[in-house]
């Protein structure tokens, strides 16, 4: 029963005031009856017996005849609650307003604390009642002359049956009350229960169907600020497994793309080598340095397939040690300024002397060089121009690729790091793998720097590396 979150909920809701309302009922009942309506009867029965001795006292013939004092009871029965008895100071009953008490006239009445009783006082007292059977409130008051002696008591008593009748009336009053106020708790309980489940069921459901692979529309954010932050967190996983599963797909075809161009390539090499005459040396050498282009070629799709692999699986380690960018800048370009002149482009290199010393890993940032360079040459149009400056700003050091290329859309600034990613408006971006600049951008932050472009469509790119001067580790 209790194994479904709803289950549960409802009972959270109705578990406290099933407890709590009943209990409060009994502790409102027990407070009314002793603390209110008891004490509200002893007042009350004091009250009327004071006014009917003050009365009494100014008729004597109460006291002298009781004949009289009888006529005068039995005439005010019909408006009398209480049951009243007329006394003599010794407790000699003179009249009583109950006809059973008529055989009675005349004789001692035994009465508990009788004789206590003095002027100006008035005394209760709750015994049991043969007669009655029951029990009774019984209130004296004496009726006292203005000589201050007592002529006389007025006695009235009240049975707790009727009291009782009271309470019940009063006890199933309450009791219906707090009935529909359960009912009318474990409806809203039910209803509150019920629109918490909801939402969690539809995000339920939706984590189901993304497993499945068969939900796209995103999750209506409702309920609880606890339940939107959820919904939220579904649709933000919902468009990361989308991006990623795009991703995928653009992966696979990519591969596909650059792995078989060189592979038909290497394989169209091999058959004209097979059906070639081995005596021709010259074609012999243009075959192998082809296909050597072809190997090489792949071994940098490899080489950026394994960046990717550490980065998905955060093992991208740096093995760091000093450089000096004055000796090891010219040697990592000397090779790409070949691939220049190779594309008839023009070479512009401006390094100053006396770069600083930087604790790098060096492998890894001559790759974001080769990336940045193998950028600006593949996109540079012949005629055009690539060129590298370095410097220092403050406690960092730049290096920056410049070309004067077909330029990046400014929609696409933010985008180009993407892995994968290509631009549906320009070629710059739609070759290869797409996966050069987010490698470029992931070393360089893990040498705690940052990779900036600036860009203008037929004006060319500007790429910076800025690396700090003291990797932040060691502060």
């Amino acid at each position: 029963m209790l194994g479904t979150l709803r289950n549960r909920l409802i009972l959270s809701h109705v578990l406290p005031p099933l407890i709590i309302i009943p209990l409060l009922g009994v502790a409102i009942i027990y407070a009314l009856e002793t603390q209110v309506l008891l004490p509200s009867l002893t007042r009350e029965l004091a009250g009327e017996a004071s006014l009917l001795a003050e009365i009494a006292r100014n008729q004597p013939e109460n006291w002298k005849d009781p004949d009289f004092a009888q006529d005068i009871l039995t005439r005010s029965r019909p408006y009398l609650d209480a049951r009243v008895m007329w006394l003599d100071p010794d407790g000699r009953l003179l009249g009583s307003s109950d006809p059973a008490d008529e055989y009675r006239l005349g004789q001692l009445l035994e009465i508990p604390d009788f004789k206590e009783i003095h002027p100006g006082e008035v005394a209760s007292h709750t015994d049991f009642s043969q007669r009655l059977q029951g029990e009774i409130v019984d209130v004296y008051a004496p009726v006292i002359t203005t000589e201050n002696q007592i002529v006389g008591i007025v006695r009235l008593s009240y049975r707790f049956a009727t009291v009782y009748e009271d309470f019940m009336r009063l006890r199933y009053l309450i009791a219906a009350i707090l009935i529909v106020s359960l009912l009318v708790g474990m409806l809203l309980g039910s209803t509150l229960a019920l629109n918490i489940n909801s939402p969690l069921q539809k995000v339920i459901d939706a984590v189901y169907d993304l497993a499945r692979g068969s939900r796209k529309a995103a999750l209506s954010e409702q309920g609880p600020e606890e339940v939107r932050l959820l919904q939220r967190s579904i649709n933000h996983l919902m468009q990361r497994l989308h991006s990623l599963e795009e991703a995928r797909q653009r992966l696979l075809a990519n591969l596909v793309h650059e792995i078989g161009r060189p592979l038909g390539a290497l394989h169209a090499a091999v058959q004209a080598l097979l059906l070639a005459p081995k005596t021709d040396p010259q074609m012999l050498e243009e075959m192998l340095a082809g296909m050597n282009d072809e190997t090489s070629r792949l071994q940098r799709l490899l080489d950026e397939l394994a960046h990717l692999h550490d980065l998905v699986l955060g093992n991208l380690e740096l093995e760091r040690q000093p450089v000096d960018l004055t000796e090891w800048l010219p040697g990592v370009l000397r090779p790409w300024e070949a691939a220049v002149h190779e594309k008839h482009l023009h070479w512009e290199m401006s390094l100053p002397s006396g770069l600083p010393i930087v604790n790098v890993d060096s492998l890894r940032l001559a790759q974001v060089v080769g990336n940045l360079l193998s950028n600006a040459i593949k996109y540079t149009s012949a005629g055009g121009t690539v060129s590298v400056t370095a410097g220092t700003q403050e406690a960092k050091v730049w290096i920056k690729v410049s070309d004067t290329g077909s330029g990046i859309p400014s929609e696409d600034l933010d985008k180009i790091f993407i892995p994968f990613y290509r631009s549906p408006r320009e070629k710059r971006i739609a070759q290869g793998m797409g996966l050069g600049l987010s490698i470029a951008r992931d070393l360089v932050e893990a040498h705690e720097g940052r990779l900036d472009v600036q860009s203008q469509p037929g004006l060319g790119s500007q790429f910076i590396i800025w690396l700090p001067l003291r990797p932040q580790s060691s502060l």
